[in-house]
């Protein structure tokens, strides 16, 4: 028996995924640091996760919060779309993972309507739900 080769096991171009998977890395950690340095300049001290005076601080702990409760369900599709479409996938991703810096600049702003500068994402996000479902009906020979 031999030892596969990565390239026997994952499909061509999903490197693409990959670097889309490390984008989204550097989003996350933007935006942790992002409410570390709310917390320590509006005082808000840990456990407390939102202030009683300060709405910026708790717009910025939203953006923040929001985009990790969605990075879960992004990520399988993610996964799986990519699998199947690796370069479609990879600019869906990359189209949700931009959207989320959007969404957390408008949302800085202590306006929370001005989150929906993000709203876009949701072309990558019903993407790569999209073409999850389309693998899982080829896998059954659907389509």
């Amino acid at each position: 028996m031999t030892a596969d080769s990565i390239d026997d096991i994952l499909p061509q171009n999903f490197a693409y995924v990959i670097f889309t998977f490390v984008y989204s890395y550097v989003l996350i950690m933007y935006l942790g640091i992002n409410v570390g340095k709310a917390r320590k300049k509006y005082g808000v001290k840990y456990p407390q996760m939102y202030s009683d005076k300060e709405n910026v601080f708790n717009c910025i702990q939203r953006a923040h919060q929001n985009t990790l409760e969605a990075y879960p369900t992004w990520l399988i599709f993610q996964l799986i779309s990519g699998l199947a479409f690796p370069l479609a996938s990879s600019v869906l991703g990359a189209i949700w993972v931009t959207s989320r810096f959007s969404y957390a600049h408008g949302y800085y702003t202590g306006d929370p309507e001005k989150r929906m500068k993000g709203a876009y994402g949701y072309i990558g996000l019903l993407g790569v739900l999209i073409l999850s479902v389309v693998a899982g009906l080829q896998l059954l020979d659907i389509v």
